[in-house]
């Protein structure tokens, strides 16, 4: 059985890099992968053999100017024959985005301070 994983190195200049590791059975196997975002699949993948380490696949994902916009953007990089979510990143910008995070910070003051007051509830009940 051949397991597979892949672990980001790192975001740099618009590219996603990545190190996809191969063992078990197929180590020698090249990867057949693609990278969607919106239903769409992306060119320009680059995955290059890494020399001193078998079984290993250096991935690099050029993020198309294109594909940036307001929001969330979301790219999953998938196995082509087992359409198995290898791994996945996001992107984050715009303006939109400032609203969501503080109404979403604001419902997490919210659901703390209901916490403190039924915990210091909980507490005074079972001392007295």
């Amino acid at each position: 059985m051949t397991e597979v994983t892949l672990t980001k190195v790192r975001l740099i200049e618009g590219t996603w890099e990545g190190l996809l590791q191969y063992s078990g059975d197929d180590i020698a196997k090249e990867p057949d992968i693609e990278v969607i975002h919106h239903q769409e699949v992306l060119k320009n993948l680059d995955i290059k053999k890494v020399i001193d380490r078998e079984g290993a696949w250096s991935i690099r994902v050029p993020v198309p100017v294109e594909c940036l916009s307001d929001g969330v953007q979301t790219f999953l990089i998938r196995d082509k024959q087992s359409s198995e979510t290898l791994n996945k990143f996001a992107i984050v910008a715009g303006e939109p985005l400032e609203d969501d995070i503080r109404a979403e910070v604001t419902l997490l003051r919210e659901e703390l301070d209901m916490l403190k007051r039924a915990f210091r509830r909980h507490c005074l009940e079972t001392l007295g």
